[in-house]
């Protein structure tokens, strides 16, 4: 009998409803294997998205486990230790997608240097840029509040400020470090015994610090190896800039150095982290405040002007009068400037400045909101409708002024047209350029397709040149976004693109064998995708907030009404409005059961409600173009239906 091949590598991937990416990193990571004795685990913190059925049906070699609950990272990875029997185990995020010689490179080095306990490689984001996170320092006191200061980020390449992310060792050389990233982290196993595994005690973030400096109190090295490269879609994190991240991550810290910092050492250390957590969360909050609302503060500001203009102008000109009662100026402007920004901002125009329609939209529907506010109040405060009809039209004119100078001042033009569309191109064979081509003319965004490159397919009309011409291309056409396909094309030579073209362009990548185009424009944001069969509105932030902005609308204008409509209404009409409006119902809903689609709160009404028969299929398709199309007017035709 021939005696069994060791098992050389033991890779853990936890995953959290990031289906698409996992899918694209399983697929790397069997291309790297070849024939190298390993096993991969996926461990899933019980998601939604159908992650665990992609893997039983596309990757039935891996062993998965399935988590019912979100157990947390560290706990996560211990459940595949604990049954992984490599000689090294690789813990690997699912958003990373690693090149064919990886593992390989890894193993040997490794292999080389027997003192090695840990190892971790250069990683770059979806735009090709190095994550500093590849090598960092241990977060001692000093070196965590020059972080806190940010004093790493304007002297990084200092040896005393730039500790935190060793700014100072090039990031193409191989150094011995502190701390290693949990996003790709290899590990001797016979170390790991040694050492223990992750603490549970961390949830998310710290774990990767607290087991690099367990390896070195263990006797063991950590490495930065700076051979290999890899994609890490999400950076560091997919949320620094939320105080929600900042909170976490630093309790992270004081759990560190709770457990391995003493006496005073500790105490000035936990004390330094609490307060950078209030300062840093506080600074987070509002610049994402100022970062998502400044556009509706400004309008704001503008409606409000305006409206006191006119009221001087009315007046004077219109009333005769001296002026207003008081009440005008504190309760009557105020409530306008409100009602047209909160309108505005459901029908989603602060998400697109320069599609004025929806400006127009939201004026009028504030409008409406006026006069049935002003409706509600007593005799002695109703004023002139005529300055809210006129100011209607102005508080129009305004806002469309205001957004052309800023279109003017941003774009150089005042073509909306030229406004923010993707010149795109592909690296792929042709018949692939045709299904990215269907691709993004579904996708329903800007896009200028200028056609592929590739080594064939010179007679197509959409040839551009050969690959080795791709920098070149980029630059003549002025290519702002890239679209590797994966056939025909390693993940290394993507990789090397990525950097030698640089960070100006936005890159993408079509998996082999899938159906999705996936990448991320930042280490900072989430990765994203895109498909015909994955394009869906209801995935988005902003369009579930403006259904939910809907539901809480018509509730209470529903319930103001109720005298009107309890005549013609179904009998549950008060306890439906009370359900939509306290967030448990929806005005309409799904008809079916899909996990695949964005969840919602079950209907009152349902996409089939237009129908007289529908089938189980027709209700998928139904739901599926919902969630695909998804505007206001869809359920606004369902509470129509629904009341009479």
């Amino acid at each position: 009998m021939f005696a069994q091949a060791r098992m050389r590598l033991s890779i853990v991937i936890v995953n959290y409803n990031v289906r698409h990416f996992l899918e694209q990193c399983l697929r790397s990571v069997y291309k790297a294997l070849g024939d190298i004795p390993a096993e991969v685990f996926v461990v899933d913190n019980n998601s939604v998205d159908g992650s665990n059925q992609m893997v039983e049906e596309l990757f039935p070699q891996v062993k998965l486990i399935a988590n019912t609950d979100n157990v947390g990272f560290s706990s996560a990875n211990n459940q595949a230790i604990r049954e992984s029997q490599g000689e090294h185990v690789l813990l690997l995020n699912p958003d990373t997608v690693v090149p064919e010689n990886a593992f390989e490179e890894i193993l040997n080095f490794m292999d080389q240097h027997p003192e090695a306990g840990a190892l971790g490689v250069h990683m770059i984001d979806g735009q090709g840029r190095f994550l500093p996170e590849s090598k960092r320092g241990l977060p001692t006191p000093e070196v965590a509040l020059y972080k806190m200061l940010g004093l790493n980020k304007i002297f990084p390449k200092s040896e005393k400020f730039g500790k935190y992310h060793l700014g100072y060792l090039d990031e193409h050389q191989t150094h011995e470090v502190d701390v290693l990233s949990g996003a790709f982290m290899l590990l001797r196993k016979e170390a790991l015994d040694k050492v223990g595994l992750l603490d549970e005690t961390f949830f998310m973030y710290g774990e990767d610090i607290d087991l690099s400096y367990r390896m070195t109190l263990g006797g063991y090295r950590n490495y930065y190896f700076s051979g290999i490269t890899i994609i890490h879609y999400k950076g560091e994190s997919t949320k620094k800039r939320s105080a929600n991240y900042v909170k976490i991550f630093y309790k992270a810290m004081i759990i560190f150095a709770e457990k391995h910092y003493k006496g005073r050492y500790q105490k000035w250390f936990t004390g330094l982290i609490n307060f950078a957590i209030y300062l840093r969360a506080g600074a987070a909050m509002l610049m994402n405040f100022a970062r998502t609302y400044w556009s509706a503060a400004l309008e704001a500001v503008l409606i409000f002007l305006t409206m006191l203009a006119l009221k001087s102008y009315w007046e004077e000109h219109i009333k005769f009068i001296r002026e207003y009662p008081p009440e005008m100026l504190y309760i009557h402007l105020p409530y306008y400037t409100l009602s047209w920004v909160f309108s505005i901002h459901i029908l989603g125009g602060y998400k697109q400045l320069f599609k004025f329609n929806r400006l127009i939209q939201g004026i009028l529907l504030g409008t409406a909101v006026i006069f049935m506010i002003l409706g509600l109040l007593p005799d002695e405060l109703h004023y002139s409708r005529g300055i809210i009809l006129f100011g209607t039209l102005l508080v129009m004119a305004v806002l469309i002024a205001w957004r052309t100078l800023y279109h003017f001042l941003k774009y150089k033009t005042l073509d909306f047209s030229l406004r923010d569309t993707t010149r795109s191109i592909l690296v792929g064979s042709p018949s692939k350029w045709k299904w990215v081509s269907d691709v993004l003319a579904d996708s329903g965004k800007s896009y200028q397709k200028i056609g592929f490159v590739s080594d064939e397919g010179q007679g197509n009309e959409d040839w551009l040149g050969n690959r080795n011409q791709l920098k070149e291309i980029v630059r003549v056409f002025q290519v702002n976004e890239v679209i590797f396909s994966a056939e025909g094309m390693d993940s290394q030579e993507i990789m090397q693109w990525m950097n030698e073209i640089g960070p100006t362009v936005n890159y993408y990548i079509i998996p082999d064998n899938t159906g999705f185009v996936i990448g991320s424009h930042s280490k900072n944001a989430n990765g994203l995708y895109f498909g015909q069969h994955i394009e869906l509105n209801l995935s988005r932030k902003e369009y579930r907030s403006r259904k939910r902005a809907f539901d809480i609308i018509t509730s209470i204008v529903l319930l103001i009404l109720f005298p009107i409509f309890f005549w013609l209404a179904p009998k549950s009409y008060f306890k439906d409005c009370l359900q939509v409006l306290g967030g448990s119902r929806t005005w309409l809903g799904y008809s079916g059961n899909s996990t695949e689609l964005p969840a919602l709160k079950p209907g009152i009404m349902h996409t089939d409600y237009d129908m007289l028969q529908a089938n189980a299929i027709h209700q998928k398709q139904l739901d599926a173009l919902y969630a695909k199309n998804y505007n206001l007017s869809q359920d606004f035709a369902a509470v129509l239906k629904y009341l009479f």
